[in-house]
């Protein structure tokens, strides 16, 4: 730098041209034909299977979509507390209880207030595959559900999605009446 009337810039000027390329090498012509790119076959069902007649669900595995659907939709009362409100302000659709639960006087006072608010009523065999469908775990990167909690009832205030286990359940529910 210097202090009069001209400055020098410490840093170089960019050049008024780009800067010369390596020039690329023509393609090397060779007996082996050009192979074009393969579109890989998806493993997922294509346009063909998705029309095509699917197993009916059986009843657990219709409870356990419904109750997915219901938590994503904020329409799920998970444990003894919520579902006493959600049955007593008449807000449950569906009581869901596990067979196995330690207390007995849990077990009769949701069968109570479902059998005087006419709530439906549906069991499932383990606290543990109950608190599992009701979200009350966490899911590792394979998919699998870690550090379960029990849940020894649930109740569905709004079913979230219309699905075709939804359809399974209330059709359930109506055969049972």
């Amino acid at each position: 730098r210097t202090f009069g009337s001209v400055v020098t810039n410490p840093s170089p000027s960019p050049p008024d041209h780009p800067l010369p390329t390596q020039p690329t090498p023509p393609p090397k012509m060779s007996d082996e034909p050009v192979q074009e790119p393969v579109a890989m076959e998806s493993e997922g069902p294509s346009l063909g299977e998705a029309d095509a007649p699917k197993e009916p669900l059986d009843l657990n595995s219709a409870l356990q979509m419904v109750l997915k659907k219901a938590l994503a939709h904020d329409g799920l009362a998970r444990g003894l507390h919520e579902v006493v409100r959600e049955i007593e302000r008449s807000g449950a659709q569906l009581v869901v209880l596990s067979e196995n639960c330690a207390q007995a006087d849990y077990k009769k006072l949701i069968e109570a207030l479902c059998h005087e608010k006419n709530v439906p009523l549906m069991t499932v065999p383990d606290q543990m595959q109950l608190g599992e469908w009701a979200g009350l775990c966490k899911i590792d990167a394979e998919g699998n559900a870690r550090k379960v909690v029990k849940c020894g009832a649930a109740a569905i205030r709004d079913w979230g999605e219309e699905t075709e286990g939804l359809n399974v359940v209330q059709a359930n529910l109506k055969s049972a009446e």
